[in-house]
């Protein structure tokens, strides 16, 4: 029979006579888990969903406001002397009107379907209004279809509410839209805006994400052809590798000087818009590893303070231990072990707790079942760190002298 064997007897009738002590910190090791466990997994789900590819080139695109103030301002000749403007700029590589960018927090969506009629379901999606350069500016793959052309594009007066006869759409809308075909086959296909207005998908690019980071259909896109008449207009402006903050206020300044009547505001670049979406998620995982982190040290610190009272209360137990022939390593063995067993019934309680606490915040805020791996990691990390913890009074015990079962006092 091995020693550990032998000694769990000993320190199962001990920890017997100090229950209390003992109960606390397997409840504390337990709901540390508990929550360290949780946490890490929505840290690592909301990480991986801020580092989502919003399909277009982030690093080197910007957009600009224009609103117009000045009485009889022709809308459609300003923006068309806009892009010339723009696209005309060393540097720039493409340049578009558009009614939203993605993942910027505002924009337009609308529910299409496959069938005609108001008895049937749609599917949300997000719409952008691009011009024939809208690909090349958003820096979209086209995988299936064609393009649009300039005889495509149409402009969209206030309050018109028809749509063209044309859209493209993203790979991830494809499948949802038709799951039962494959997605390079949907181009030509027919789908119904406004219940039963007719569009062709004339192609499907590769990704192109919406402007709400948390909505559930983020992947859904499509881009219809046309231009927007309207006061108030942005502009999406993709340029060379390095050139975005050298570029922007310049196009800003042009902007400004060739049209007097109107103001232009609202410049910023992609990836503040992602910083700022984002913003929430960000907080989050500060917050989550701020608690995981202070919850760790307290639970460690509970387990210093539980074994070093143990090893003051046993003095004399110890020295005499010592004395009858226990080694050093037996000693801290002894307290190592017992703080295992602690912290195995915290564990195993914990798991149970990890699982009811992931099923409650599946339910009520529609988060992910957590992968089964996660308990597992966790089990071991709180009995690493219960080893840590225990280290330093388990080897103040091993120090003791034989000699101290000798005193009176």
């Amino acid at each position: 029979m091995s020693a550990s064997n032998l000694e769990i007897g000993p320190i199962f009738r001990a920890l017997m006579r100090n229950k209390v002590g003992a109960i606390l910190i397997a409840i504390q090791i337990a709901i540390t888990m508990t929550i360290i466990v949780n946490s890490v997994f929505i840290i690592v789900e909301r990480s991986q969903k801020m580092t989502r590819e919003s399909g277009i080139d982030e690093a080197n695109t910007f957009h600009i406001g224009s609103s117009a103030f000045a009485p009889n301002f022709n809308h459609q000749v300003s923006i068309e002397q806009d892009l010339a403007l723009l696209r005309a700029l060393p540097g720039v590589v493409d340049a578009i009107q558009i009614n939203a960018v993605p993942i910027s927090g505002s924009g337009w969506s609308m529910s299409l379907q496959t069938q005609a009629g108001a008895e049937y379901d749609g599917i949300g999606s997000a719409i952008y209004m691009v011009d024939e350069n809208g690909l090349n500016a958003l820096d979209l793959e086209l995988i299936a279809g064609e393009a649009f052309v300039a005889s495509d594009i149409r402009w969209r007066q206030r309050g018109q509410t028809d749509w063209p006869e044309q859209a493209i759409i993203t790979k991830a809308f494809a499948e949802k839209l038709f799951p039962d075909s494959e997605w390079a086959s949907v181009a030509g296909k027919t789908i119904y805006i406004n219940d039963n207005e007719p569009m062709i998908i004339k192609g499907i690019v590769d990704k192109l994400q919406a402007p709400w980071v948390g909505w559930d259909n983020v992947e859904h896109a499509l881009l219809s052809p046309e231009r927007l008449a309207f006061p108030t207009v942005r502009y999406l402006i993709r340029t060379e590798p390095g050139m975005r903050d050298k570029l922007m206020p310049e196009v800003e300044q042009a902007l400004a000087t060739s049209n007097k009547g109107r103001i232009v505001r609202g410049l910023r670049t992609s990836a503040e818009d992602r910083e700022r979406s984002y913003r929430g998620d960000s907080a989050m995982i500060k917050i989550l590893t701020t608690v995981m982190i202070i919850l760790t040290v307290v639970t460690a610190l509970g387990i210093v303070g539980l074994a070093s009272f143990s090893v003051n209360r046993r003095k004399k137990q110890i020295g005499t231990r010592r004395a009858l022939g226990a080694s050093q390593g037996a000693i801290l063995r002894y307290f190592m072990l017992e703080n295992f067993l602690i912290s195995s019934v915290g564990v195993a309680f914990g798991a149970a707790l990890t699982v009811g606490l992931n099923v409650v915040l599946v339910n009520a805020f529609s988060l992910s079942a957590i992968d089964w791996f996660y308990i597992p990691i966790g089990m071991i990390t709180l009995w690493l760190v219960g080893q840590l913890a225990v280290y330093g009074p388990a080897k103040k015990a091993a120090n003791i002298a034989p000699a101290i079962a000798t005193r009176t006092v």
